[in-house]
């Protein structure tokens, strides 16, 4: 077994090692996400967390780690009888992202139930989480079916398997720790709100430290065991003093001044429902007991904020977390004051992660009120002209507010990752066939299970009332779902856009879309055309955090590249069909269907649509054409690209039943 790297070896990120030693402390914290740029020791210091954590005494040969004082009456492995335990180390699993569902939760053997009428149950990792750490390392990436799943162990506490009316139930209490590059992709605010504490971690600027970690990591690499073995003595101080910060909780006093400092900060930051409250002073008494105090003070209270708010600011994926700490300071020192020490006028910020003494604030907490948003503030500027070509480039107007959009989707069935945009074959979703299965048996069609076995019941001498069941007789279903899509903005930013109030109209309609396409898990891309040629702003990707930042920042001017934007659009797509075959795009064009420059640019813009017709790639047009009188050149490349066309207006949930139909009639 490998040597894992000691945990107060890691340097810096003193945020990061007080999230983990608080939720060792105190595992009903929640747990922490760690949210930063790669190369920053995320996993190291999470892996590195377990070999601190005390053993824990289980029932002997029990596969669901009961405790031997209160083992589960409901245990797959029980009844447990009195005595016999033994104590093993605290578990760290790791959920990778393509998980399936089975390999999670664990899976019954469905052929043995039928045949022998043996409830045969395999454990999964929630199984093997109980009571230990379960890491998902990219976390925003996991599957939604998964997500759900973890969602609610994670509330229940207990993980249930049900198939064909066989149902399972064990405990699943376990410290959620994930890990993620934001650039990657926003997670679900179900999942996010989940966690008890976010960091975000950064790589130190100073070369000092810098240094010192490329010495360390290659002192490592080169003799693992003898690096482990200098740093043996701070591993068990940490350890001694998590064990003694576990016996003093239960003695730490959460005094009503320090509630209410908790509630009022809460309030003030209009965090969404009591679970930041609850977190906030688990967190603060936590902090106490890791000081070695019985009593929360004020800057217990900081600190635990800091740690428990951030990512629960968050309205939706554009909003970049972080908190005012002015405002927090404010809320503190006017709900303060009423601790038992009475002496709250300078707060120490708290403790830090290592076994020594107490540790200045660390400098990497995120900044900035949770309320602003991560676009940049677009520049004023002169009011442009709004003229079809010629016109020089102008400043970025912000977008107007976003509005909930009608469903677009792709015609067809498809076989893509799951979502929540097109129609596809899917492992979850509603039943609609059985084929024999391929491998191992996950969702078993009873039915046609039977109708397959039933005649040949005689020729097997069936002589009691079972069914005799054979593996040729399973059937497996077929089920139909969702599935998430690559939306590929393609926004004409030309002159003829230019004007201030459709500009902005267009990116509001732009940004709803891509609020949209998180909601349903799509991929995006971003295409922009303006002067004389195209540009993928933004390649396709899962962050559309990403794709609103460079949309606030498009400046427009110039004439209409109407075809080399279609052009670009298409290779992009070739591109992403041969790295992913089984995603569909969907490409969404957002232009007045004006072309100039260059030689014929009307005939063109139009060879250039014709291509993605003739590939049967599903297209809308989103008109931005205005005034009172309309040339339609949106609906006629709409046409050409065999999809459809619909105006700003129009775009609106509320404005066209029809959309999707239209959609899927044209582009069959």
């Amino acid at each position: 077994m490998s040597t894992p790297y000691p945990f107060t070896a890691v340097v810096g990120q003193e945020n990061l090692s007080l999230a983990l030693l608080l939720n060792a402390v105190s595992p009903s914290i929640g747990g922490v996400l760690v949210r930063g740029e790669k190369g920053t020791a995320k996993s190291t210091a999470v892996r590195a967390l377990s070999s601190l954590l005390p053993e824990v005494d289980i029932v002997s040969r029990c596969r669901f780690s009961c405790a031997p004082d209160s083992p589960d009456p409901a245990c797959p492995d029980g009844p447990h009888r009195p005595g016999g335990f033994e104590s093993r180390p605290a578990r760290m699993v790791e959920l990778p992202v393509g998980a399936s569902e089975d390999r999670l939760v664990g899976a019954l053997d469905i052929e043995r139930v039928l045949t022998e009428g043996v409830k045969s149950f395999e454990p999964g990792l929630l199984a093997q989480a109980h009571r230990g750490i379960l890491y998902v390392d990219e976390v925003n990436l996991l599957h939604d079916h998964l997500v759900d799943l973890l969602l609610d162990a994670a509330a229940m506490g207990a993980s249930y398997v049900e198939r064909e009316g066989v149902s399972v139930r064990h405990a699943a209490r376990f410290l959620l720790v994930g890990t993620m590059n934001p650039e990657e992709g926003e997670l679900r605010p179900q999942l996010l709100d989940r966690f008890g504490l976010t960091v975000e971690v950064a790589a130190s600027r100073e070369p000092d430290q810098r240094v010192e970690v490329v010495r360390r990591r290659l002192a490592y690499d080169d003799d693992p065991a003898a690096f482990a073995a200098r740093w043996a003595d701070e591993e068990a101080a940490v350890r001694a003093r998590i064990v003694a910060a576990r016996e003093l909780l239960p003695s730490v006093r959460l005094s009503d001044g320090a509630l209410r400092q908790i509630a009022a900060t809460c309030a003030a930051f209009e965090v969404d429902g009591m679970r930041a409250d609850i977190v906030m002073a688990r967190t603060a008494t936590a902090l106490a007991a890791w000081a070695g105090r019985t009593d929360v003070l004020a800057e217990d209270v900081r600190q635990a904020a800091l740690l428990a708010l951030p990512h629960r600011r968050r309205r939706n994926p554009f909003d970049a977390p972080g908190l005012d700490e002015d405002k927090l300071d404010e809320t503190l020192e006017e709900f303060g004051g009423q601790g038992e020490d009475g002496d709250d006028d300078d707060p120490d910020p708290g403790p830090g992660g290592g076994p020594g003494d107490r540790q200045p604030e660390p400098d990497d907490t995120p900044q900035g009120d949770g309320d602003t948003a991560a676009r940049p503030e677009a520049g004023e500027g002169g009011e442009p002209q709004a003229s079809g070509g010629g016109a020089g480039e102008q400043s970025p107007v912000r977008a107007a507010e976003p509005f909930r959009t009608k469903v677009l989707s792709v015609p067809g069935l498809g076989e893509g990752a799951a979502g929540r945009r097109s129609r596809a074959r899917t492992e979850h979703g509603r039943t609609t066939g059985a084929r024999r299965p391929q491998g191992a048996l996950t969702k078993l069609h009873l039915a046609a299970t039977v109708q397959a076995a039933a005649p040949h019941q005689r020729a097997r001498g069936r002589s009691g009332p079972g069914l005799v069941v054979r593996r040729d007789d399973l059937r497996q279903a077929t089920r139909e779902g969702r599935e998430s899509n690559l939306v590929l903005f393609v926004v004409d930013a030309s002159g003829s856009m230019a004007a201030r109030q459709r500009m902005s109209a267009v990116k509001g309609a732009v940004l709803s879309l891509l609020l949209d396409a998180y909601q349903r898990r799509d991929k995006v891309g971003l295409v922009t055309f303006r002067g004389t040629a195209a540009e993928v702003a933004l390649p396709p990707t899962s962050s559309v955090d990403a794709a609103a930042a460079r949309l606030e920042s498009l400046p427009t001017g110039g004439r209409t590249p109407l075809a080399a934007g279609l052009l670009r659009a298409h290779e992009v797509v070739r591109v992403e069909r041969l790295r992913d075959p089984a995603r569909r795009p969907l490409m969404v064009v957002v232009t007045d269907g004006r072309a100039t420059g260059g030689p014929e640019p009307v005939a063109l813009a139009g060879r250039a649509a014709r291509l993605f017709a003739a590939e049967g790639t599903a297209s809308v047009v989103v008109d931005c054409e205005s005034g009172p009188v309309r040339l339609g050149l949106a609906g006629r490349l709409a046409g050409e690209l065999g999809g459809t066309a619909v105006t700003l207006d129009e775009l609106r949930a509320d404005s066209i039943a029809g959309l999707v139909r239209d959609v899927q009639r044209r582009a069959a």
